[in-house]
């Protein structure tokens, strides 16, 4: 016969365990990156932040199927209440007390955790900070400034959208830019490969990714910008808080588009702006035509 309380307090000892696990690991990740090292603490801080909302996802879903098996069982109401009152087998009353003792440890160390946590966002909102302030000077330079675009998935279409003088939509780039690619197969597939291992991707995989372009919110990248250059017949000028500007589509006369890239814009990853002159009723050059 199932025993509901017995089962529920090993469920919850056993939650208690992965989440004092898991954050022994984290110690050790930041331990591992060293402070001085920008770019490996800001992926720590994505990689903590995913590992602690997966856990939480787990053990929130364990719970749920343990109500929906026991739904007469009133011990499924608060983890962290279940894991204060929990008491464990075989312990005299002193190593009770004891174990009191060691929650409200716990209680504070969990308190500093999160104070921790919050100064970790408050570094990588300085990251941010600083990005802005090095792109101000950059574009302040050519008497530009950054012109905000949503954050949607599309942002780099509409960073595009945003600098031509006629009627285009997004979805019309998007279909534009995966047909060309998939016209061009050839000049895009040596360069299309996996981001993390470098790894060559096929030509299905390839094609797979052309679909995408189309029918979803796939952030656009290089690829998609090079095809951009050649739709347009007109180059595309990359700028960079950290590294010079990038400009694909060289071999064309016009005036460039400018978009501006910026890694710690939003908490999904990376993102692209438009421009705008800095003041009122600057003059800007001859936008350029679809052929």
């Amino acid at each position: 016969m199932d025993d509901p309380q017995g089962e529920h307090q090993r469920m919850i000892r056993r939650h208690h365990r992965e989440k004092k696990e898991l954050q022994a690991r984290i110690q050790v990740m930041k331990n591992s990156a060293p402070k001085s090292d920008k770019q490996k603490r800001k992926q720590m801080f994505l990689d903590v932040a995913r590992l602690e909302a997966e856990m939480e996802q787990k053990h929130r879903y364990e719970l749920e199927k343990f109500g929906e098996r026991f739904p007469d069982n009133s011990n499924v109401e608060n983890i962290a209440e279940d894991l204060a009152k929990m008491d464990l087998e075989n312990q005299s009353p002193r190593l009770s007390r004891a174990q009191k003792r060691r929650q409200r440890r716990a209680t504070l160390q969990r308190a500093r955790q999160e104070r921790l946590a919050e100064a970790e966002l408050e570094h990588l909102a300085g990251y941010r900070r600083e990005e802005e302030e090095k792109l101000s000077i950059i574009l302040g330079a050519r008497n530009l400034e950054m012109k905000d675009i949503p954050a949607d998935g599309h942002c780099m279409y509409r960073a595009i959208q945003d600098q031509l003088v006629f009627s285009v939509t997004v979805e019309s780039l998007r279909s534009r830019t995966s047909e060309y690619m998939q016209k061009h197969i050839d000049d895009f597939l040596p360069f299309f490969s996996n981001p993390e291992t470098g790894d060559a991707y096929s030509r299905d995989d390839f094609m797979a990714y052309c679909y995408d372009i189309v029918h979803s919110a796939s952030w656009g990248g290089q690829l998609e910008l090079r095809a951009l250059s050649h739709i347009l017949q007109t180059p595309i000028e990359v700028i960079q808080a950290d590294s010079p500007a990038v400009v694909v589509g060289e071999e064309y006369d016009k005036k460039p588009l400018t978009l501006v890239y910026l890694r710690y814009a939003c908490n999904l990853g990376e993102h692209y702006n438009s421009v705008k002159p800095l003041e009122v009723g600057a003059v800007g050059g001859a936008a350029p035509r679809f052929f």
